[in-house]
């Protein structure tokens, strides 16, 4: 008896995986759907009241089971309940042109940060690398982004 119980139980948590964890037809849920079958395969074996209650308490349990993993607060605990806050930043066409100068606010490696013309913005250095406060030439404006050189 104490086999055909471990059986169930440990079907049950296989379809509890199967419908949480791994969603789809695998092979946890055709496990667990096996385990329950043959625990109830077996509980009729035995005779057949104690296959009639075993099948009625497996589909009592099974029911209780999903009520309360279903229920909203009981996932809810589990979910990551943030807000992702940032933006892109977008180049103002009219406000940075080819050939504007301005410095670098971080490291360009080949990609940091810059101000020119007082407005902060994302600013590429294809194949150099270079320190904060260096002096720096646009030569492309694009509207995430713009590419610099380093004046000389």
């Amino acid at each position: 008896m104490t086999i055909i119980i471990l059986l169930i139980l440990t079907g049950l948590l296989l379809i509890i995986l199967e419908f949480f964890v791994v969603p789809g037809i695998t092979i946890a849920g055709l496990g667990g759907l096996g385990m329950i079958a043959a625990g109830i395969f077996m509980a009729y074996g035995i005779d057949s009241s104690t296959g009639h209650i075993t099948l009625a308490s497996t589909i009592f349990a099974t029911l209780i089971i999903l009520f309360y993993a279903l229920r909203t607060k009981t996932w809810q605990k589990l979910m990551l309940n943030s807000t992702i806050n940032s933006h892109v930043d977008i180049v103002e066409e009219s406000s940075i042109n080819v050939g504007d100068t301005g410095k670098t606010i971080t490291r360009l490696n080949p990609i940091g940060r810059a101000r020119i013309n007082g407005q902060e913005v994302e600013a590429r250095c294809p194949g150099q690398f270079l320190d904060p406060k260096t002096a720096i030439e646009v030569t492309e404006v694009y509207k995430t982004y713009i590419i610099v050189k380093p004046v000389k």
